[in-house]
């Protein structure tokens, strides 16, 4: 048998097309994420007017409630079908969002150019988080916020979404995550404090209730055993 391809990014332009259309469950999952993720983030910004980048923004589905909220928003992601499909959306519905083709690692904006960057289901891809992390820090003003989801490292977060949700319940493509880059909420802690931010709580992402097409709908929940969701704030300019 062969062995599945683990952290199989490539998953994100072959569904391109099909990324607005509501027709694929998966990617309906991802986006039934993005109001249990911005109904904790927005009780620590105010998004109206402020620059933000969408950090592996996908087929732009968080770009676009990002906008909804009044940001003036960038999103990048190294999947360029799925980037020509959330600058496609943006268009046809009439929306000033900036997308580019990129990586975290080397982010081809200046330094000090957001007031924020949102980072949703990306960290636990990324070939090398301390990079990813001074980059963020790099394109952000003194004093700006850095949001961010990302799975936990322990066997009940691998049940959870690789066992569960890439093998029984087909919630994702196989081999979409390697458990070998989930970060323990200790460890993305640590990388953050050594880059400087002063990081603040971190708490539980999950679902919390089924709708009326029998998807997972999802907010906060108790804990933070498998995915979790933090802040962490550049210093102000001294």
């Amino acid at each position: 048998m062969a062995q599945t391809l683990r952290n199989n990014l490539e998953i994100y332009d072959h569904v391109a097309a099909q990324w607005w259309s509501d027709d694929i469950r998966w990617v309906r999952t991802l986006k039934n994420m993005v109001p249990g993720r911005l109904g904790w983030f927005d009780t620590h910004v105010d998004w109206q007017g402020k620059d933000v980048l969408d950090l592996g923004c996908a087929g732009g589905f968080m770009a676009e409630a990002l906008d909804d909220r009044g940001a003036r928003v960038t999103g990048i992601d190294p999947a360029k079908d799925a980037i020509a499909a959330a600058s496609a959306h943006a268009d046809l519905t009439g929306r000033e969002i900036r997308y580019d083709v990129g990586v975290g690692e080397a982010l081809p904006y200046a330094d000090a150019s957001f007031d924020a960057v949102v980072c949703v289901d990306v960290l636990e891809h990324v070939q090398s988080l301390p990079q990813v992390i001074a980059e963020v820090s790099r394109v952000l003003r003194p004093g700006g916020l850095f949001l961010f989801d990302t799975i936990n490292r322990n066997p009940i977060a691998r049940l959870a979404t690789i066992t569960m949700a890439e093998d029984v319940l087909k919630l994702l493509p196989k081999g979409t995550h390697d458990p070998a880059l989930f970060i323990k909420p200790s460890e993305l802690r640590a990388e953050l404090e050594n880059a400087g931010f002063t990081v603040g709580k971190m708490v539980g992402l999950g679902p919390r209730g089924i709708n009326g097409r029998g998807d997972f709908t999802f907010g906060r929940v108790p804990g933070t055993m498998i995915i979790y969701m933090g802040t962490a704030r550049k210093p102000e300019a001294t």
